[in-house]
């Protein structure tokens, strides 16, 4: 839901509130390491590192935003050069995280590649200023979070239901 959100605002829908930083700490970030902490719990370690590391990225992105404008980080402000490697380096971490979801289902490879694509163009849209790119970049991240929530609701409502409700596209083993 906060990508979904956030992308709303990339694609020019409304303007970055407080709404979508609320989003970004309690629900990208807090609830997502409480999630991660639990898939270690089950010795799950590619739950573990995927929840763990994007609530740090949103507890990370919401920091950047707003610490420039308190009183003891005032001027702090990250550089364009440096928010583009900000958004180039995860979406390289998304990318090996993407190669990690070939031997899971197909649900998770389309939710890690369209991440690494729209971390890619946040990075493509910083370094360019491009408004067009911009707003690609938006509408990509809202199919992106889009199929997340999809993924979510198919493996709650499958291990819920006990059977197949919404697939997941198991990949083969060989």
């Amino acid at each position: 839901m906060t990508t979904v959100l956030l992308n709303m605002h990339n694609a020019g829908w409304f303007e970055l509130g407080s709404m979508i930083l609320a989003m970004g700490i309690f629900y990208g970030g807090v609830a997502q390491i409480i999630a991660g902490i639990m898939e270690w719990k089950k010795g799950n370690t590619f739950g573990t590192t995927a929840f763990t590391s994007y609530g740090l990225f949103w507890l990370t992105l919401v920091a950047l935003i707003l610490l420039p404008n308190t009183t003891w980080a005032a001027g702090t402000k990250t550089s364009d050069p440096g928010l583009i490697a900000y958004f180039f380096m995860w979406g390289l971490f998304t990318f090996y995280m993407f190669i990690g979801t070939l031997k899971l289902n197909r649900a998770l490879q389309v939710v890690f590649f369209t991440l690494t694509i729209l971390f890619w163009l946040l990075a493509i849209r910083d370094y360019t200023g491009s408004a067009t790119i911009a707003t690609i970049t938006g509408y990509e991240g809202i199919f992106c979070g889009f199929t997340a929530i999809y993924a979510a609701c198919a493996q709650v409502l499958n291990e819920v239901y006990g059977r197949t409700v919404l697939p997941l596209g198991p990949v083969k083993r060989k």
